[in-house]
């Protein structure tokens, strides 16, 4: 048994691995493509996954941002608020307030936001605990306007020691459940 050890953790690593090709058919059905792997060298975690919205990109650009809802949306967010906000509108400074696990701290992290209005949303940790983050919210227009195709990219390590295959393990549970409720929350504001 203790031979098979490295396989199970690989399995729980690796994970289901999606190519270009395999996207396109997932997200018309419906589904939430996820790539997720881990970087034992950088002890970080990295994540891509896309999802087809049936509402047009202002409002998923609007439901994305909206600290209101973080909570609703995003599995962990207990907190969001926005600490600053440049004068042109196309970048701010917003906190969050994470707890992952019950026996898990809680987490609180700053991060610059960089917005290309109904385009794209980048981010990068620059406080707070989590230290090492960077992300790409992208949004497609789609069916002439009235879809959008979002597709978030992160990687990021974590600000405690966990164990590689729980981290790879914890981005393949809460990506799709955050992009699945960020749906849910369109559909209901369009």
């Amino acid at each position: 048994m203790r031979r098979l050890l490295p396989f199970f953790l690989w399995l729980a690593v690796a994970g289901p691995a999606w190519s270009a090709s395999d996207w396109s058919d997932s997200l018309r059905a419906g589904d939430i493509p996820i790539e997720a792997r881990t970087d034992a060298p950088g002890h970080r975690g990295m994540v891509k996954a896309a999802v087809d919205i049936p509402a047009p990109v202002a409002v998923v650009w609007r439901t994305i941002l909206d600290c209101e809802r973080a909570a609703r949306m995003t599995p962990g967010v207990k907190a969001c608020r926005v600490i600053s906000r440049a004068p042109d509108g196309r970048s701010e400074l917003r906190e969050h307030l994470v707890k992952w696990g019950f026996f898990l701290p809680t987490v609180r992290s700053t991060s610059r936001v960089d917005l290309d209005p109904n385009r794209t949303i980048r981010f990068t940790c620059v406080g707070g605990d989590i230290r090492a983050c960077e992300g790409t919210w992208t949004l497609q227009p789609l069916n002439g306007g009235a879809a959008t195709r979002v597709t978030y990219e992160l990687w990021a390590s974590p600000p405690f020691a966990l164990p590689l295959a729980l981290l790879g393990g914890l981005m393949r549970r809460d990506v799709p459940d955050a992009l699945r409720a960020l749906r849910r929350e369109c559909e209901a504001a369009g």
